[in-house]
């Protein structure tokens, strides 16, 4: 294979391996793009790869219209417009492949150049990873070494030297963009770009159907990490609230259909005790509002500029818009709280409600529950209790495959499958207790978490998703009970995870070396943290911070833009010092004298180094006679001079010959050159 890439020319070549770097460039973007345009792009690259081993020509206009009106009926068809970020990273990817079949001169080349930088930028639109930039960081290098090798059609160097040239290119630039991305004002809503609709993520949902979360265990993605100030509290303590579910319809758990502003809705009623505990979070996108914090937060969280948070009825918190980029915030709970009215109130009756036909065994144990003569007049606290024992002594186990559930959820795993994972469990919990008119609702959110040693963050992952209950109690509001406790007490307290089948690779890993998969992944994790901290949540206040630790009092972004400005005029005037320093290091004789070849040489009198005056001389007067007085005479006698000034004898008495090179040097600019 590499024997064939050899025997191929040269341009062959060069256009293999800037469509390669065409492909590493839209790689990332496959999973993003629709199936269509990446099914086109593929194979408009193969197929111009084709035509350049084979030296086919180029196909014509006609092929080219074609393809455009086709791509732009796709791209309509799948987005219902030609406008917004994914139509246009659409077109942008058609457009930029489409060029390649049009791949006939050096600017066809220049406008692929320029149209791959604009697409590499486009993968941060999707993904803002430590591995997008690194694979980016790739990309830019190799089309720097196509640009490079552009610019050196004269002997036609390897792309070794290119590559070369390319890489201290970047390396020379990285002053510059470390400066720029220190001081440069991130001011909303220019920082940044704006986000289309709402994309599917993986994550929790708004509402649930029995099995939705159970998906979740197999996604090891994380969902947000946690630094907290001080000792960190007890696993069993990590409860992240999220949606919160109070309305079922026999098969879909949905939010509340009241909030406090209603007559009959149920007021927050948060009452906290005790030392808050301090904690950052480092929220991955959602595109969803929620903000996550342990239960329970009493106070706004303290969120980046721009964005507000508010509490809801059910002490969920929300963002005043979707979180589709990476999010910091501040927070503190209570581990002591109690919420909700203590006594009975209109709003809970919704908390109750359960639609007819549906789990009609559950309700007749219900009935069971509720006639067995110490529970006749029982309180809530005690049919708790009881349910709970029933699933800590009725077979009940914990699992991430309990098959499908059809219509009466509760009746199949009360009494038929007796398995399942935390939503199955926590809704046939809730259904029973509301047969029994007790109100009660499920939580949905994040319960644990990993602590990484190397950076002492949490890390909280998608596959940590958990549901659990909350029952009404008079006297003590609303309550929380996670009936996965008892049915599997490792999974709340020692976090024994389901894991997901793994692959060869991992198991080769495990099998090798327990600690040596988990040791990787730990140092990983932390450098995408890193990564995520430091480059990603470089947020202006972070801009000001810096300012304040070199002695801004009250900074602000006019500072940084002065700080900006005075960096790069003091960088602009050490490059020209420096610029005019090597300059006068060089020789000025030869400086003259190669200014006069390339003058000669763009006249069609070719040279080379070793050529001295006298023969350029004599070439001019072979080329255009010996006619004096004409600019041709004038130009050999101040060839013949140049080289007397050089190595002729100064005469006894004579001055510096600094002074002859300066006047042949005003004669120079001042010479008719032959056409």
């Amino acid at each position: 294979m590499l024997s064939r890439l050899q025997s191929l020319h040269r341009d062959a070549r060069d256009t293999l391996f800037l469509l390669a770097v065409i492909a590493w460039v839209l790689l990332p973007q496959v999973n993003e793009l629709p199936l269509w345009c990446s099914a086109l792009a593929g194979a408009v690259l193969l197929w111009r790869g084709w035509l350049a081993v084979k030296a086919q020509p180029l196909p014509g206009k006609r092929w080219l219209l074609l393809l455009m009106a086709l791509t732009l009926a796709a791209t309509w068809l799948t987005h219902r417009t030609l406008l917004g970020r994914d139509a246009g990273v659409t077109l942008l990817v058609v457009l930029l492949t489409l060029k390649t079949l049009e791949l006939r001169a050096k600017r066809d080349a220049f406008v692929i150049f320029f149209l791959s930088f604009f697409c590499m930028l486009s993968n941060f639109f999707y993904s803002q990873s430590l591995l997008t930039a690194l694979s980016m960081l790739l990309g830019l290098l190799g089309l720097l070494t196509m640009l490079v090798n552009a610019h050196m059609p004269v002997g036609r160097p390897p792309l070794s030297q290119a590559a070369k040239t390319a890489g201290w290119m970047a390396l020379l630039g990285t002053p510059i963009m470390l400066v720029l991305f220190l001081l440069f004002p991130r001011l909303a809503p220019l920082w940044g770009v704006p986000s289309d609709a709402p994309a599917g993520r993986s994550g929790l949902s708004s509402s649930m159907q029995v099995g939705t979360i159970a998906s979740l265990a197999l996604d090891e993605s994380v969902a947000m990490r946690i630094k907290f100030d001080g000792a960190p509290p007890r696993k069993q303590d990590m409860y992240f609230r999220g949606p919160v579910l109070a309305t079922f319809d026999g098969r879909e758990w949905r939010p509340s259909r009241l909030n406090a502003s209603a007559r009959f809705g149920v007021a927050a009623d948060l009452a906290v005790s005790g030392a808050p505990l301090k904690y950052e979070v480092t929220l991955e996108p959602t595109n969803r509002p929620w903000l996550f914090v342990m239960e329970a937060a009493a106070q706004v969280p303290a969120l980046p500029s721009g964005f507000q948070g508010t509490m809801q009825p059910d002490l969920q918190w929300l963002a005043n818009r979707p979180i589709n980029d990476l999010l910091r915030y501040q927070a503190q709970s209570y581990p002591s709280f109690q919420h909700g009215p203590l006594q009975t109130v209109p709003g809970l009756q919704e908390f109750i409600d359960l639609p007819s036909g549906f789990n009609p065994r559950t309700r007749a144990l219900a009935g069971e529950i509720r006639n067995t003569p110490r529970l006749a007049r029982a309180g809530t606290a005690a049919l708790v209790e009881e349910v709970m024992n029933r699933l800590r002594t009725g077979g009940y186990s914990y699992t991430l495959e309990p098959g499908v559930y059809g219509q009466h959820s509760a009746d199949e795993f009360w009494f038929d499958r007796k398995q399942g994972f935390c939503e199955h469990i926590a809704s046939a919990f809730v259904i029973l207790m509301r047969a029994m008119d007790v109100p009660a609702r499920i939580v949905t959110g994040y319960q644990g978490g990993e602590l990484n040693t190397l950076d002492g963050f949490w890390v909280v992952r998608q596959s940590s998703a958990h549901a659990w209950a909350e029952v009404w109690e008079a006297g003590r509001g609303w309550v929380r009970v996670d009936p996965t406790s008892v049915v599997a007490p490792g999974r709340i307290g020692a976090f024994e995870r389901l894991e997901a089948p793994q692959g060869a690779v991992a198991r080769a890993l495990r099998t090798f070396s327990p600690t040596l998969m988990a040791q990787l992944r730990l140092f990983w994790e932390a450098t995408n943290n890193s990564w995520n901290q430091w480059v990603l949540n470089y947020t202006q206040g972070r801009q000001l911070n810096l300012l304040k630790n070199l002695g801004f009092e009250s900074p602000s972004w006019e500072d940084l833009s002065y700080m900006l400005i005075a960096i790069l005029v003091a960088a602009a005037l050490l490059g020209a010092g420096w610029s005019w320093w090597d300059r006068s290091q060089h020789d000025p004789w030869v400086r003259l004298l190669t200014r006069a070849r390339h003058r000669l040489d763009k006249a069609g009198i070719p040279s080379t180094p070793a050529t001295s005056p006298r023969q350029l001389a004599e070439e001019v007067l072979a080329r255009y006679g010996r006619q004096p007085g004409s600019a041709a005479q004038a130009l050999a006698d101040w060839l013949l001079r140049l080289e007397q000034q050089r190595y002729a004898a100064a005469p006894a008495g004579a001055g510096k010959a600094a002074p002859q090179l300066h006047a042949l040097r005003q004669e120079f600019s001042r010479l008719s050159w032959p056409a």
